[in-house]
């Protein structure tokens, strides 16, 4: 009786194995990641002294985007494979400041970034999937962000705009993007930004920034989410971040006043 009950399961062991030891080996196939990106890369890299902190601007419809011209080391780009047509965005967290980054057929995502000297981290984030680099980034001339004020928001087809008055009264905003010691980097007109004010040398003193919203082609509401960072990738590093609800075209908010 034993004898027989030993070969009817060492049968049923030998089927099931023929079963399971593909699927097993299957399962431990590496999975190709669904949201990676292709610069930058980890590691060590010298910094660019052309790298810019501002784009060329093509209206009426800008997104940001990399120019033939921008610096390979000023270039965040990769691909969401999970892409779905109905996904606009992905986020990109850089050095811990969140933005929204817009995908273009296929997935693809590409925009400008003026990084700092020191580490610096780049994640890509889409539902689930993720991924992230860090490296290291030497000064060489380059120059080095001390303030960077980040505007993004939760709607498509919609303009708002960064003010900056920096303490002697200068003002950058879309009509004058460039300033003595700073400059925002676009001027984004259909939907989600990010506009980003950096400065190498801000003055001390007394700064404040306001969000306009100037138009809008679908919602009324939008979120204005607003970050801003000093001394980025230092120990001194400090971050603030304040989301604002923009109710309709027209609207004015003085977002935050903060000393230097």
């Amino acid at each position: 009786m034993n004898t027989r009950q030993n070969e009817i399961n060492a049968c049923f062991f030998r089927r099931n194995a023929a079963l399971l030891i593909p699927a097993l080996a299957l399962a431990l196939l590496p999975v190709p990641a669904l949201a990676e990106l292709d610069a930058p890369i980890a590691g060590w890299r010298l910094g660019n002294p052309d790298t810019p902190f501002s784009q060329e601007v093509h209206y009426p419809a800008v997104r940001p985007g990399i120019d033939a011209d921008t610096p390979e080391s000023a270039q965040i780009r990769g691909r969401v494979r999970a892409y779905a047509k109905s996904a606009d965005t992905a986020t990109l967290v850089v050095n811990g400041n969140a933005m929204p980054v817009r995908l273009e057929a296929g997935g693809a995502f590409a925009r400008p970034y003026s990084f700092g000297a020191g580490g610096n981290s780049v994640e890509v984030i889409s539902g689930e999937e993720r991924s992230r680099v860090q490296f290291h980034q030497s000064a060489n001339g380059q120059s080095v962000s001390r303030l960077r004020v980040l505007l993004s928001w939760d709607t498509g087809g919609t303009d708002l705009d960064l003010h900056v008055v920096t303490p002697n009264g200068q003002h950058a905003w879309y009509g004058q993007r460039a300033i003595n010691g700073g400059a925002i980097d676009i001027d984004v007109t259909d939907g989600y930004g990010p506009e980003i004010f950096a400065s190498a040398a801000p003055e001390k003193g007394l700064y404040q920034i306001y969000v306009n919203f100037y138009g809008s082609g679908r919602e009324l509401l939008t979120i204005a989410r607003l970050s801003i960072i000093t001394d980025e990738s230092t120990p001194h590093e400090k971050r603030q971040e304040f989301t604002v609800p923009m109710r309709f075209p027209g609207e004015l908010v003085l977002m935050r006043q903060f000393m230097y």
